[in-house]
């Protein structure tokens, strides 16, 4: 007998018999009439529709099988928290959804859910494109079959709705709600969990508002591997900062008042909240896990003895709310009701194209307006003496600190954190006076932790902020990238384009930095990023382009509500001079803040036919260095042009700019193995009849000390490669 009718079975037969194994002990504690009933129906929901996903997954007509069932208590953290209150929920959560949903009238529990498991274009939260819980009415942010990947986010939103209503007049958050944000006992190890209950606890030990709730949801296993016993309240109890509860979740009563205290607790307080709640898994991890291979029968019928509907049946009994026969009444009404919704699901459209799957990854393009004027009279008190300067030519870095000052005059949206930036004005002083500008509120240092820093971007951003997060290195960006693959870029995807969280990341590196860093701080690669659907991701050369592309990519996060990636060249950010020194041809005039590149747009310098040297960031520089020898020694004029923008790649210009060029070099300053002239050659090979040769860096990483750019492009090896080229043809 499989473990979902052995489930129903028991069920049945102990309610009939009243010979309820007595486990939890509750507290006295009276609910508003109705209230526990309604939880009890949101429980058998729940339980209901676990059973069918097995039998629709068998049928062929279902497609996901993980389940809630041992779980079904969320429904009273549900009535214990507002409607109004932000959730970011694990898998298990349904009775927590299906609870909130039962008290909207705008939402069918039931046939939302089962639409998700047949993967429907008419699931109202995916699309079809996977099952996960979540809702735009009832305030639940969709996440998939996370590894606590969703707590960062979660504590970047409590931060955002905790801030003073002085800060907050630009978030769509018009009262101060809580967030609860649950997850699994065995998810509570991942670095990522560790790390966002980390900052929570660390802004909260800071005296600044922190509103969360964090619930662990402790069955005991992670799949097959056991969670030690008494793990979760040794290590959460004692946190400084963090408030520790516990309920036995197998208690109807005991959950819903202790969750209820601990809401209270993180409302009044605005400081974080440690619910950890004891329940049990029931029918496994999933549909196709077969739990005889790592418990016991013995063990796996205890867990079933531990059905926390069997003590709901128990203590709505106990207290009088409902008789045995009323009992079974529900259950049955539940069960007869799901399966008449289940016919009519089984008949209603599924994804059927690339097309319609891709559709959802770009967000819709907002409605909010035009880009806003600045207040000229603001702008001239903020840059004071500074804006003498904008006329003569300065630095890359100096030119976004500039850009960054205008646009945070421009929108009082944006908020600009990571580490250092504060007070330090960054580790290359590209953040200089900001926070003396706009306050430590829009200006913030944050702890060290870039799963954090990002978390708090999207946190932040999906109430209303427009984040600008600064990554230090770039380096530093891949013990942190799921937060952009996997939370960040999915979940306008998951969610049919109903959520989004633009944003503008920050980030310092490639190489070519004199004598610092090696491989940590001159960092060549960024294959991370490229393969992220939906990511864009650019990179200037000089001041003048890094202005108008930075100011592009906040247009893109504000209007088009896309997450960008904005790479600046740390080498390039103090480089004034291109071919001798105090030649001054790389340093730029401030542009005019009307003066703006669009998405896609290439830059092209000459029009020489015979080569043409393809490059971006530092790659660019050195082509620009090797045009100038391979004209003044070689009398060969080559056309030069600047990518711009790394994904997605700008084809279309890319093209018409390579219009009537004989030859193409591509400069690349990234790896051999998963550059951007991968792409480029993939892209452009079918479009031209030009041969094209690509000059990248070697498959390594680099080195610090006189041998810092040994292993990338250079300005000898460029000209080197264009000559054999040019004398190949002769």
């Amino acid at each position: 007998m499989d473990s979902a009718t052995r489930l129903d079975l028991a069920f049945r037969r102990w309610v009939i018999e009243q010979n309820v194994p007595r486990v939890a002990t509750s507290p006295d504690m009276a609910l508003p009439k109705g209230e526990a009933v309604s939880i009890f129906r949101a429980q058998c929901v729940s339980r209901h529709l676990d059973i069918l996903s097995r039998k629709m997954q068998k049928s062929g007509e279902g497609f996901y099988t993980i389940g809630s069932s041992g779980h079904e208590n969320m429904a009273s953290v549900a009535k214990a928290v507002s409607r109004n209150d932000l959730a970011f929920l694990h898998y298990r959560d349904a009775a927590f959804q299906i609870m909130r949903a039962m008290d909207s009238s705008a939402c069918t529990p039931i046939r939302d859910l089962l639409l998700s498991f047949s993967c429907s274009k008419e699931d109202p939260i995916s699309g079809g494109r996977h099952k996960v819980l979540g809702s735009k009415e009832l305030n639940i942010s969709p996440q998939t079959s996370t590894i606590a990947s969703h707590l960062p986010k979660a504590v970047g939103a409590a931060f955002s709705i905790g801030l003073p209503k002085s800060k907050i007049r630009c978030s769509n958050i018009n009262d101060q709600p809580i967030v609860l944000c649950s997850f699994g006992d065995a998810s509570s190890n991942h670095s990522t969990a560790q790390g966002a209950i980390n900052t929570a606890c660390w802004t909260s030990y800071k005296n600044l508002a922190m509103p969360i709730l964090f619930v662990c949801e402790d069955n005991g296993i992670g799949i097959s591997v056991p969670t030690p016993k008494h793990w979760i309240r040794q290590c959460f109890s004692n946190r400084p900062g963090l408030r520790y509860f516990h309920a036995n979740g197998l208690d109807l009563y005991q959950t819903r008042k202790v969750a209820q205290d601990a809401s209270e607790f993180v409302r009044d307080n605005r400081k974080p909240a440690f619910l950890h709640l004891s329940f049990v898994r029931l029918m496994g991890h999933a549909g196709s896990d077969m739990e005889t291979a790592y418990l016991s029968e013995g063990e796996i019928l205890a867990n079933e003895e531990n059905d926390p509907l069997l003590q709901s049946a128990r203590l709505l009994m106990q207290y009088g709310e409902l008789a045995p026969k009323n009992i079974l009444g529900i259950y049955d009404n539940v069960a007869a009701q799901c399966q008449r919704v289940l016919e009519e699901v089984k008949s209603r459209p599924r994804l059927s194209s690339a097309e319609e799957v891709m559709q959802s990854i770009i967000p819709p393009v907002s409605d909010s307006g035009s880009e806003k004027a600045i207040d000229l009279i603001e702008r001239k008190r903020i840059f004071g003496r500074e804006s003498r300067y904008f006329s003569q030519p300065h630095s890359m870095g100096r030119l976004i600190n500039w850009t960054l000052t205008d646009l945070m005059l421009e929108h009082q949206e944006v908020i600009l954190f990571g580490q250092d930036v504060g007070k330090k004005g960054g580790v290359y002083g590209v953040t200089k006076r900001l926070q003396q500008r706009f306050g430590a509120g829009r200006v913030m240092d944050t702890l060290l932790d870039e799963q954090s820093i990002l978390g708090l971007a999207i946190g932040m951003s999906q109430t209303g902020f427009l984040p600008i997060p600064e990554i230090q290195f770039l380096a530093y960006l891949h013990n942190a990238e799921d937060q952009l693959r996997g939370e960040a870029a999915t979940l306008s995807f998951f969610s049919n384009g109903q959520f989004y969280n633009p944003m503008v990341v920050r980030v310092a590196g490639l190489g070519y930095q004199k004598g610092f860093g090696g491989h940590f701080h001159n960092d060549n690669s960024i294959a991370v990023m490229r393969d992220i659907p939906g990511l864009v991701v650019a990179c200037p050369s000089n001041g003048r382009r890094a202005a108008q592309i930075l100011r592009e990519c906040v247009r893109l996060a504000r209007i088009e509500r896309r997450v960008v990636v904005f790479l600046e060249p740390i080498a390039l950010y103090s480089t004034r001079d291109l071919n001798i020194q105090n030649d001054n041809s790389w340093a730029s005039i401030y542009p005019d803040t009307s003066c703006g590149l669009h998405f896609g747009e290439v830059s092209v310098r000459g029009d020489g036919r015979d080569l043409a040297l393809i490059s971006y960031g530092n790659g660019f520089y050195l082509s620009s260095q090797a045009a100038d020898e391979l004209r003044l020694k070689h009398s060969l004029d080559v056309r030069l042009i600047d990518l711009n923008w790394l994904s997605p790649l700008p084809i279309s210009a890319l093209l018409k700019a390579l219009t009537d060029v004989k030859n193409i070099l591509i400069v690349d300053e990234c790896r051999t193995s998963g550059n951007i002239a991968e792409g480029l050659i993939a892209k452009l090979y079918p479009e031209l009849r030009s041969p094209i040769t690509i000059l990248s860096a070697e498959d390594s990483f680099i080195a610090t000390g006189p041998a810092y750019a040994a292993t990338m492009p250079s300005k000898r090896t460029i000209v080197k490669t264009a000559l054999e080229i040019m004398d190949c043809l002769k």
